[in-house]
Formats: C-alpha cells, sequence, structure tokens
C-alpha cells in the first residue's frame, strides 16, 4: 500500500520541484545591444511594460527586464531621431516546463517575464526631426 502512495506522490512532487527551471536557468534580465544607423553617439531610451532603461551613446548596450510586450527604442542625437519597435517572444524553455509537468514554473515564467527574449541586436535607423 505505501509503495502506491510513493510512486503517486513522487512523480507530482517532482514537478513541483523542477517546473520553475526555465527562470533560474536565465533569468528576469537580458542584455541588449543598440547601434544607429549611419550615426554614432545617439542616446537610446528603452521602454517596455517593466521599465525604462538607457543607453547614454551608441553602440551600446544596457540589461533590460524581459517581458511579454514590446520594446520601444527611441534614439536621438543633435537634429536625428529614430524610433523601432521589437516583439518579443517566447522561449522554447518555457513550452519544456509545459511538458515536464511543471504548468507552475511556467506559470511563473511567463509572469516574471523569464520565458521570453527580444533580439539581442537592434539596430535604430535614424533620420532628421523635421522628417526629411
Amino acid at each position: 500500500m505505501q509503495m502506491k502512495i510513493f510512486f503517486k506522490v513522487t512523480p507530482l512532487a517532482a514537478s513541483l520541484l523542477l517546473g520553475a527551471c526555465a527562470s533560474m536557468t536565465t533569468g528576469q534580465n537580458q542584455s541588449i545591444s543598440v547601434n544607429t544607423e549611419k550615426v554614432t553617439g545617439a542616446k537610446c531610451t528603452l521602454t517596455n511594460d517593466e521599465g525604462t532603461w538607457y543607453v547614454p551613446s551608441t553602440p551600446g548596450s544596457t540589461m533590460v527586464q524581459r517581458a511579454y510586450a514590446p520594446l520601444k527604442v527611441t534614439c536621438e542625437k543633435e537634429d536625428l531621431y529614430g524610433e523601432v519597435v521589437v516583439e518579443s517572444c517566447t522561449k522554447g524553455m518555457a513550452f519544456g516546463n509545459i511538458l515536464a509537468g511543471g504548468i507552475i514554473g511556467a506559470a511563473v515564467d511567463c509572469g516574471t517575464g523569464s520565458a521570453y527574449d527580444y533580439p539581442v541586436n537592434i539596430t535604430v535607423p535614424m533620420k532628421t526631426k523635421s522628417g526629411s
């Protein structure tokens, strides 16, 4: 009788304990490199629903918090301006949590943003602020 209970409880306990592996492996933050086309030394601001981060001079990089929401990147230098919006994508590791029986781990990863990635390199096209 005790062996039957053991074999029923062990897989459940393992899935609960191992469910958050993706969030422990990659974390909530991601390094992003920003470059501006044909311009160096632009100041850039990166924003999503988790916060705002800065690249003081392009080319450069910063650490952002991952999120499901798009990442908006705006850059300025003197009379030049550029803006891009990049979408996040769901990492395959998040689906691995579900397949391994870790629905709790998958929920944690989605809630903290650990299940998502932005492009590592972002290039912002620049134009004059007057629009030409």
